[in-house]
This record gives C-alpha cells, structure tokens and sequence, in this order.
C-alpha cells in the first residue's frame, strides 16, 4: 500500500504555496501521488501542471476532471499534455460530478451518468491511444454527421503508452462501472470496515473485462488530524463530514448521505441533512458522530494510524490519499510525516 496526498482546491491568497510545500514535503516521504479537486472554483489541470513543473518523481493526479466540464477530446488533450510535461506522472480522475454542479454551473443535463461516462471514457481511451477517433453513441457522436468534421487523431503523444483512467465513484452500479473501465477508483467517506462491500460491486465490474484486483488501484481519502485527544482531532473535520453527508447535492438526491445510510448512520444522517440544508450548519457539524468520523479518518498518534493502515491494508486499499486538517501548514507537515512514520511501522507499505 501507498501514501497519496489530497491538495484539495486554491481559494485565494497564498494557499496555493502552502499546497507546493506540502506536495514537495510528501515527495521527500516517498508519498506516491498528490491529487487536485475542481468544483466550481479552481481547476485542476491548472494546479497539477503548476505542481508538475517543480516536483520530480510524485505522480500528479486529477480527483477529478469534471464530465461535464470538457468534452471527452479536450479532456484526452489535457491528459495527454500533462502526461508529457510531467515525464509520465499524470493520473486521470473522472467524475460525473452532481446534478446542481452539472446543471447549474456547467449547463449539462444530470440524465444517465453511467451511460454518459461510459461512453467519455471510451473516447478518452481512444483519442489517448492515438487512434482516428470516430464515435456513435447516445451522447457523443464524433465526427457530427452530415457536416464539415472530420473523425481526428490526437497530435500530441502522452509519455506511457496508456494513461491510467480513474473514476470517483459511491453507488453500486457506479462501483461496478468503475471496476469495468477504469484503472481504479477514487473513494471518499472510506471505512475500512465497509470497503468490503464496495470492493465486492468494483470485483462485479472486473468480471465483466475477466480481470481482478491485482491490477486495479483502490483508493481511499481520509482526513488526517494527530493529536492524543481523539474527539479534540475529529472537531475540524466535521465541516468537511457535514458538507458532504448534509449539503453536497439535494434532500432528494445526495450520493453521500445515501452512503451514510449504507455505512448504517441512517437516523443521523437525515439530521445532519435537515439541519444543512436549513442553514444551521454548526448543528450540523454537531451532529456528525464521533464514530463516523472516526471510522473514515486518521486520528490519533503514529500507533493508532498504523493500526488503521493496517485496516485499510487488509480491507483491500492500495493506496490511502490522506487531508491533514491541521490548522498550520507546520503541524500538517508534521502530520505528513507521522503517516510515512506509521505506513513504516504498519509493515504494509511497498
């Protein structure tokens, strides 16, 4: 198992330094990859080719390039670009995003995202191969017919010959969809003690291709807080837990809270989901359990995240990508190193 090391977005000011220190502190660790977000704010690429350009040997990863923000040829152009500036350590995370996000900010309709990335991925891999790219589907149909288009060839070429193709995904189908086309798959809310379930929809996919997991990377974001009070190093991680289970999406259509309610936080994940969406976000964050925080995060001393590694590890995780939380950029550096110091001692790391 690897460290990976989760960047998030640039907001303003100066975070966007804080973000190369802390890259090029988890490069010095041997940590495996950094990833950069998108929402409505930062992009990504835009980051990890900043990133690119002053590390050396950490893989920089997409979590995750917008579906609906970029046609499945300028997302391939983009892969195909970073893979070469960066000497082949580029990622490619996809992810359908959410219907007030697709909609709202991309102007995208939220209708059959399996089919949708399915179909984006198939042309992503082809225009990435290099083929002449001609496509019939229900959503994308390239060249367009009846007109002046031509089917195209990708004129630059990435440095591997294959750039490896991740989705974030939380639902079944999507696990299994994950587990057939990609190369691995991007978790968010990850309980080890739950990974099985999912890891048996992804294992479902794999099939499909009469492939397993030995090739396949799972991925799994945690917070990450030390500290030797353990409720003290779960307090600033409720905003993130509440925004996700509460706020991230509609009261009719969350993909988080409904994995909540899978991971068996039912009652209080309708609560925390009331209280957000009225507004009252410092109940919300309240509201989350200590359990569920703890369950999908690092906390404590070098002991106890080894012992949770080891968790991971033995769940199916090949790479755990942790967000240290800390207030500082000194102590979340610090925190960087007390997970290299863990992964060492676990015995699980390669």
């Amino acid at each position: 198992m690897r460290l990976g090391l989760n960047i998030g977005f640039v907001f303003g000011g100066d975070d966007h330094l804080d973000h190369l220190r802390l890259v090029k502190e988890a490069e010095a660790l041997g940590f495996a990859v950094t990833w950069a977000a998108e929402a409505y704010g930062s992009d990504a690429a835009t980051l990890l080719s900043w990133i690119a350009a002053q590390t050396t040997t950490i893989d920089v990863g997409a979590a995750v390039f917008q579906i609906p923000a970029r046609t499945p040829a300028m997302t391939a152009m983009t892969a195909a670009t970073l893979d070469r500036l960066s000497n082949g350590r580029f990622r490619l995370g996809l992810g359908v995003s959410g219907p007030q996000v697709s909609e709202g900010w991309h102007g995208v309709r939220f209708s059959q995202p399996l089919l949708r990335t399915r179909e984006y991925v198939d042309i992503v891999n082809a225009a990435l191969r290099r083929d002449t790219v001609a496509y019939e589907g229900k959503y994308f149909t390239l060249p367009l017919p009846d007109g002046p288009g031509k089917a195209l060839k990708l004129t630059v070429r990435p440095i591997r010959d294959h750039v490896p193709v991740y989705l974030a995904a939380v639902g079944p189908k999507n696990l299994e969809l994950a587990g057939e086309i990609a190369d691995g798959w991007l978790g968010i809310l990850n309980d080890p003690g739950f990974l099985g379930e999912q890891l048996t929809h992804i294992r479902t996919g794999r099939a499909v291709r009469q492939k397993d997991l030995d090739d396949f990377d799972v991925v799994v974001s945690t917070p990450l807080m030390t500290g030797d009070d353990l409720q003290a190093a779960a307090d600033p991680i409720r905003g993130y837990a509440a925004l996700y289970v509460g706020g991230m999406g509609s009261r009719e259509k969350n993909f988080y809270n409904a994995l909540a309610v899978q991971m068996g936080y039912a009652d209080e994940a309708k609560q925390i989901q009331d209280l957000y969406l009225d507004k009252k976000h410092r109940e919300a964050m309240a509201a989350v359990p200590f359990g569920f925080l703890d369950s999908i995060s690092l906390l404590g001393g070098k002991e106890r995240i080894a012992e949770k590694l080891t968790a991971y590890a033995e769940a199916g995780a090949t790479t755990v990508s942790v967000t240290p939380f800390a207030s500082t950029l000194e102590q979340r550096i610090a925190d960087l190193r007390t997970a290299a110091e863990a992964l060492e001692l676990s015995g699980v790391g390669h």
